[in-house]
């Protein structure tokens, strides 16, 4: 894993101050795999569309606010990040989904869209209800197929480390095949369980981070992710050192 840029860091943050949320957003060591076709897009200053698809930790449960969001927020740091670049974050999450109902409005809610990149995050009401992970996978599977054949980069996310997914049985092993499924088609993952844990050590607890249902995010654990996930597609698209020349 790699080190993402303090400068780079301090103008996320900065981006997010004056939101709803006490504290900051610690900084810790994230990385993605190459995001080559992203960094082409933002060099060519071409209008990018990024969407963010899953379930209820997409949409946003927990939040004061739509805007509250992880994809809102994302949108707002990046275009504070690399000023002048058309950026677009669709929210595509719906509370409740499991990747059955996702594949099911594929088309609608994320091809339509003809996106330039797809954040998929999935796993967590599997989990949940005790299903089995060898059919989430095989789900999986179908999904990242069809985004493959229409030419479509996707970053995975795994489940945020709440005590209602912990105490489900197999909970980890959704997380697992996650990371399986990005080894296997050479896919960029974004570690969320591993990035909470590392704040948590940071001294940033998790239930600072979670809203009272013991289960979404927060305000301030939304604006936590977004930070982190704007900061990681920065570095893998190489637009990082596009910062300093806008």
């Amino acid at each position: 894993m790699m080190r993402v840029g303090l400068g780079l860091v301090m103008l996320l943050a900065s981006a997010t101050a004056g939101q709803t949320m006490s504290g900051g957003c610690p900084g810790v060591p994230v990385s993605l795999s190459p995001l080559p076709s992203l960094g082409a897009e933002i060099a060519a200053r071409d209008p990018v569309t990024i969407v963010a698809f899953g379930s209820s930790s997409t949409e946003g449960a927990g939040a004061s606010g739509p805007e509250a969001s992880y994809p809102a927020r994302l949108e707002v740091l990046l275009r504070a990040a690399l000023p002048g670049q058309p950026i677009t974050v669709i929210n595509s999450g719906r509370s409740g989904d499991t990747t059955a109902q996702m594949l099911s409005r594929l088309d609608r809610d994320v091809l339509a869209h003809r996106p330039d990149l797809v954040i998929w995050q999935a796993g967590a009401n599997e989990a949940l209800q005790g299903a089995d992970p060898e059919a989430f996978a095989v789900r999986m599977r179908e999904g990242l197929g069809r985004l493959a054949a229409a030419g479509i980069p996707v970053v995975l996310m795994d489940n945020q480390l709440s005590p209602r997914i912990q105490q489900s049985s197999g909970h980890d092993r959704f997380p697992e095949a996650l990371r399986a499924l990005a080894g296997e088609r050479h896919l960029a993952l974004f570690p969320r369980g591993r990035v909470m844990a590392a704040w948590s050590a940071a001294g940033v607890p998790g239930a600072e981070l979670l809203s009272p249902d013991g289960l979404h995010h927060n305000d301030r654990g939304y604006a936590c992710l977004a930070e982190a996930v704007a900061a990681a597609l920065i570095e893998a698209s190489g637009a990082r050192t596009l910062v300093a020349g806008r």
